[in-house]
């Protein structure tokens, strides 16, 4: 990218060019008002190829829309030399064959952004640090400052094992590296409202203190554990307990205890708008996402549809019927999951519309998608009794994609949105039974870095190793955030 212009913008800007690019920009990129949105919508596809969302252009110099390839034509073609990327504002100059950078263009850029009610309060709202005392005897007396380089182990910390607490050991180093989470707790965002002592979310936010502060020796995680059995006493014991069990008991009482830090109007006002999916609690606004349903009337056609907010994905991994092909991928593991199904017969469900129980067949698709993802993958089968461990390799990808699995995915969205996720922790069970074996857990650190996690022993790991690995609980974190 051009720094310092180039003379074929200076000369644009002298004939009105900084006013279409604020009329452009205000309109296309910051969307400023209901208005410019509807606009957007309107236009938001290359009108050569009809292709929608990124890369998308403007021209300055007319009205055309061009994705990448057909933006570059178009300009080299009519000799209008310059187009703008409705994502980011950016203005490229095709006599440059580069985008540039104007101190002119960049203010108009500002001006709108915060011009935009919505731009200034989510991207905009910031306040100044004003230094008190005590931040200056912690600066005075603690001179030593934490470096974070690519072979830093900062956050690394290996866990003791109370006597079976692997299943713990294991979430617990999931959680610690979850990004936002971290950015969350380390920002002491945490305002307890509860009795001291009895709120799991205070200790969580004691241990992020713990992982970050760059000490080395395992940690005992007797106090977690303690709050734990007291607020999900069916986990109470010293026996093996079940990883994913333990992951959906402590997301429980951690919304439990946030949730009462929420201003009260923000979720009546979710409540009214219909989007009653999750609360605006840190726990809900990373992990839940929204699950449809729809149950289609064989006989009329309709559908009944219902959104439930929902923690985690369990897949099956054994056969869809007897003697059928059991999946062998993770992507495997989600068309199944959202494949429609006949009920049957035997299931038949009243239909609203024909006012009797009809045959219909019922559908599973993702409304929303949480910025972390979690898979289980249902190893561990039931049967007279006897329990079974299914083994079977099930592949997971680094970057996996979960448009095709979204319900608007089979129609034509007009403003598609980024449904990329990253692999960021994966927990392993090793042994034949629920309630005996081990469990490990590798986690990413730094974004490249892979770490094994067994209890206090913390090893360096590779990513091959990480996709080689059998799986149990897969984490994801969105690739790309954006706002809501």
């Amino acid at each position: 990218m051009h720094t310092d212009g180039c003379p074929h913008l200076d000369h644009f800007k002298s004939n009105d060019g900084l006013k279409t690019f604020r009329i452009i920009h205000a309109i296309f990129v910051v969307c400023s008002t209901i208005e410019a949105r509807k606009t957007k919508v309107d236009n938001n596809y290359c009108h050569v190829c009809k292709r929608i969302g990124p890369l998308l252009h403007a021209c300055m110099q007319c009205v055309f829309f061009g994705c990448h390839k057909h933006i570059r034509e178009h300009t080299r073609n009519l000799k209008h030399n310059f187009a703008i990327d409705l994502n980011y504002g950016q203005v490229h100059c095709t006599l440059c064959d580069d985008y540039i950078y104007d101190m002119e263009i960049d203010r108009v850029a500002m001006n709108n952004k915060l011009g935009a009610g919505r731009c200034r309060k989510r991207l905009f709202n910031w306040t100044s640090w004003e230094v008190t005392s005590e931040d200056k005897d912690i600066l005075k007396y603690n001179p030593k400052r934490i470096c974070i380089t690519p072979e830093s182990t900062i956050g690394l910390r290996g866990l003791l094992n109370l006597g079976s607490t692997c299943f713990m050991n294991c979430i617990v180093q999931a959680l610690m590296h979850t990004p936002l989470l971290r950015d969350y707790f380390l920002s002491e965002r945490h305002k307890c409202k509860g009795n001291p002592g009895t709120c799991l979310v205070c200790e969580v936010s004691k241990l992020f203190q713990e992982f970050y502060k760059g000490a080395r020796a395992p940690l005992a995680l007797h106090e977690l554990l303690h709050l734990i059995w007291t607020h999900a006493k069916y986990l109470a014991g010293y026996e093996q307990q079940d990883a994913h069990e333990f992951f959906m008991a402590a997301l429980n009482v951690l919304h439990s205890h946030c949730k009462d830090e929420v201003n009260p109007t923000e979720n009546k006002t979710l409540l009214n708008n219909h989007e009653n999916v999750k609360c605006t609690c840190i726990i809900d606004q990373i992990f839940t996402g929204g699950l449809q349903s729809d149950v289609v009337c064989q006989n009329c056609n309709g559908v009944s549809t219902t959104i439930d907010p929902i923690w985690d994905f369990s897949l099956d991994l054994g056969p869809v019927t007897f003697g059928g092909r059991p999946p062998s991928s993770l992507v495997d593991c989600l068309e199944r999951f959202t494949r429609a199904e006949d009920l049957g017969l035997d299931a038949k469900i009243m239909c609203s519309n024909c006012k009797s129980y009809q045959v219909s067949t019922k559908q599973l698709t993702m409304k929303t998608l949480p910025i972390v993802v979690t898979f289980h993958l249902k190893r561990f089968e039931h049967f007279n009794e006897i329990e079974k461990k299914i083994s079977t390799l099930i592949t997971f990808p680094e970057m996996l994609d979960m448009t095709p699995f979204m319900s608007r995915s089979r129609i034509m969205d007009p403003i598609p949105s980024d449904n990329r996720y990253s692999l960021f922790a994966v927990i392993n069970h090793l042994g034949s039974s629920i309630n005996a074996g081990h469990y490990t857990a590798y986690v990413r650190q730094q974004r490249d870095y892979w770490y094994k996690c067994d209890d206090h022993v913390i090893t360096r790991a590779n990513l091959k190793e990480v996709l080689d690995s059998e799986g149990y609980l897969l984490f994801y974190h969105k690739h790309i955030l954006g706002y809501e």
